[in-house]
């Protein structure tokens, strides 16, 4: 193994070594490979997957944080809703307060905001269709650490005259390692999909 490669430097073989040495240059390659692959950034690592039941009210889904990560993309899709409402999200799985957020929703030729003060869930986190399935494309930051989360979706969330984006921030430095979706309005959840993701180089 008289040789690297350029970029990496990697141990190669070259056409005079012996090929009672073959065995000891492929493993040299291959651990050098596993090193330097297992450090480079690696972006969304899937989570976990929860399927919703039939006709719920909440959903709670745990062991979706951990010390792994600091940043989280939550996937709600697919499914049926007994009706059409919003999507409200809470970490944990116990009424708590100090959720502070904001949607805004262009419409026409007017900008729709509607903002929300220690509330007890992120309230337009997402959507429930009738007949059309249940909709969540969220980002979290801080959830499982001591720190206060912020949520930013993309969801295409609801007011009644349109269309928006919403974002907040959940201001109680707590740890979290669930989350909870809650439907408005006396709306159940059937079917559909959760995917958890972890935003990082793990």
């Amino acid at each position: 193994m008289a040789t690297t490669t350029p970029n990496y430097g990697w141990p190669v073989p070259t056409s005079t070594d012996y090929v009672k040495d073959g065995a000891t240059a492929i493993e040299a390659l291959g651990d050098a490979i596993d090193a330097t692959v297992f450090g480079l950034p690696q972006g969304l690592k899937f989570i976990k997957k929860q399927t919703i039941g039939t006709g719920v009210s909440t959903v709670n889904v745990t062991g979706a944080f951990s010390t792994t990560y600091d940043a989280y993309k939550i996937i709600v899709t697919g499914g049926s809703a007994s009706g059409s409402n919003y999507m409200g999200f809470k970490l944990g799985a116990s009424v708590t307060g100090y959720y502070e957020s904001l949607i805004n929703a262009p419409w026409a030729s007017a900008l729709v905001k509607s903002s929300n003060s220690n509330n007890t869930i992120f309230e337009y986190a997402g959507n429930t269709f009738s007949g059309q399935g249940i909709y969540l494309n969220a980002d979290l930051i801080n959830p499982f650490l001591a720190k206060y989360t912020s949520i930013a979706t993309t969801s295409g969330v609801t007011l009644s005259t349109g269309f928006g984006v919403y974002g907040g921030v959940h201001q109680v430095a707590t740890s979290y390692t669930d989350f909870t979706l809650i439907p408005s309005g006396g709306v159940t959840l059937t079917g559909g999909t959760i995917y958890v993701y972890g935003y990082g180089t793990s």
